[in-house]
């Protein structure tokens, strides 16, 4: 089998388990709609506010939905014994690790990009924003996966990992979460979102480049 191969066998079987276990697969996105839409119930129908927290709003519920699903990323296969033979694989660690990543993110953050647009329209946020809050879902959710799986993997050999994994993510997010509801807002607001929106491409490509391997190296340590 070829690396390529390996790499599309580690996302399909992901994909299937996922499907097999539907209920918790989705409760992120559950968790995500939820937590848009308490925020009218405790701001009061505002339009105004609403349509100022928008950007905001959408972006940490999406950062919390991501970080609720990250320890269904590598416990599992922890648990069942299947990431020791991962590591035992002749294939190259960080591309396989890759692929467990973009599974993660197919699972967990793609369904967000059909959703969010709609939230969006249920706080008010403009029209012409849109088109700007998909696309820093779809650059920015994917760098949460990558960062998020360097965490688990540093905290997948440990019983109650949840709390320290929550704060080694939690600061990494920050910087994709300033630039993302940054660009939402100014969108909203009819200025230019170009630059944010280059700097979650470039963080993403950095992210895809580079966090597969202390990913792998934590998974090693954490292991072994």
């Amino acid at each position: 089998m070829s690396l390529s191969q390996a790499f599309f066998a580690i996302v399909v079987r992901d994909l299937l388990l996922a499907f097999r276990r539907r209920a918790e697969a989705a409760n992120p996105l559950l968790f995500f709609v939820l937590a848009v839409t308490l925020f009218p119930l405790a701001v009061g129908a505002q339009p105004h506010l609403l349509q100022a927290i928008a950007p905001g709003v959408i972006w940490v519920a999406a950062l919390l939905a991501a970080l609720l699903s990250l320890e269904s990323l590598f416990r599992s296969d922890f648990e069942d014994g299947s990431l020791e033979q991962l590591l035992l694989c002749p294939h190259a660690l960080p591309v396989l690790i890759l692929g467990k990543i973009s599974a993660h993110w197919l699972v967990t953050g793609a369904p967000l990009l059909v959703v969010a647009p709609l939230l969006a329209l249920f706080l008010g946020l403009p029209q012409q924003a849109m088109a700007t809050l998909w696309l820093s879902l779809l650059l920015g959710t994917p760098l949460l996966s990558l960062i998020g799986a360097i965490g688990v993997a540093l905290t997948v050999g440990l019983r109650r990992g949840g709390m320290i994994l929550s704060l080694l993510v939690l600061p990494l997010y920050v910087p994709v979460l300033i630039f993302a509801s940054s660009a939402v807002d100014r969108a909203a607001g009819g200025l230019p979102a170009a630059a944010q929106l280059d700097v979650l491409a470039a963080m993403l490509f950095f992210g895809v480049v580079l966090a597969p391997l202390p990913a792998a190296a934590a998974l090693r340590m954490s292991v072994n």
